[in-house]
């Protein structure tokens, strides 16, 4: 599927900004079975600083800053990607991934190998998955069984997140702890992944957040309005001798061509769309769009 992309990102000042510096991670990647074709940013007032550098975890950052009065800052993503989930590796093709036990997962772990001393990194706490307490560890080990292998296991996991929790955007924000989400059994989709991701961090297994959007398609014989797709997360949970594989909770799916990739992090933290610092006083309003639509 070839698609276009535009992520809109807009605030209001009430009483104006003299200064902002803002990060945006927010440009789609370029990896096996998703192609960049095209790529525009477009900010409104004009920066008077930009750049884009590569962060820790390969994903583009961009920095810009704007040093003049202004009562609105509009941030606009124009993309075009092609996806095909089949050039990329398929976990249903392999049989070894799909076998692996945690306990043989666990042992192959503390390899001394550069690519598993890198995966290793997604095994530690991060800031807004700073604690496997109890309750996350129990619900983890309801799937995860040492004989078991670790992609049924992380299938089943993702199952349970769906049926056992609602989707509830009026419930959580950015900074709700985990252990909020677990006790209310209610959040959104960055929630959900960070739920699954603390469960598989808990038993030892490596598991990154993925940013991005996922098309939303409009009920049979009904138009595609503008702006009702959102941006969208899930996890991805690293199987040795595989690789990384990608679940969706919020969907109950293995992401394929639906699911576009932005970047990747330990949690939302690393890799929030846009985020700053300004210099102003009274109320602000941050309204985002996100619209996706096969390309012409």
């Amino acid at each position: 599927m070839l698609y276009q992309v535009s992520h809109t990102t807009s605030y209001d000042y009430e009483d104006g900004v003299s200064f902002c510096h803002n990060i945006a991670t927010i440009k789609p990647k370029d990896i096996l079975g998703q192609t960049l074709v095209d790529y525009r940013l477009d900010i409104h007032p004009a920066p008077t600083e930009f750049s884009e550098r590569t962060d820790f975890f390969g994903n583009t950052i961009t920095r810009f800053s704007i040093q003049e009065h202004h009562k609105k800052l509009q941030v606009i993503a124009f993309s075009k990607i092609l996806r095909d989930y089949t050039q990329a590796p398929n976990i249903f093709e392999s049989a070894s991934g799909q076998k692996i036990t945690l306990n043989e997962a666990l042992t192959a772990l503390k390899n001394q190998k550069p690519d598993i001393l890198d995966v290793r990194q997604f095994i530690l706490k991060s800031i807004l998955i700073a604690e496997f307490n109890s309750e996350i560890r129990d619900y983890a080990e309801v799937s995860f069984k040492p004989q078991r292998p670790i992609f049924e296991a992380a299938n089943e996991l993702m199952q349970r997140i769906f049926n056992d929790f609602e989707f509830n955007p009026n419930v959580t924000n950015v900074a709700t702890p985990i252990y909020e989400v677990m006790a209310k059994k209610k959040g959104v989709c960055q929630d959900f992944a960070q739920i699954a991701i603390a469960c598989i961090r808990s038993i030892g297994l490596p598991a990154r957040y993925v940013s991005g959007y996922i098309e939303t398609l409009p009920p049979p014989g009904k138009e595609k309005l503008v702006g009702v797709d959102a941006s969208h997360a899930w996890f991805s949970m690293y199987i040795p001798t595989f690789g990384w594989v990608d679940f969706d909770p919020t969907n109950n799916q293995i992401p394929k061509n639906q699911h576009i990739i932005v970047a990747y992090g330990r949690d939302y933290y690393d890799v929030p769309p846009v985020k700053g610092v300004i210099y102003s006083s009274g109320q602000n309003k941050m309204k985002v769009e996100v619209d996706i639509r096969a390309a012409v």
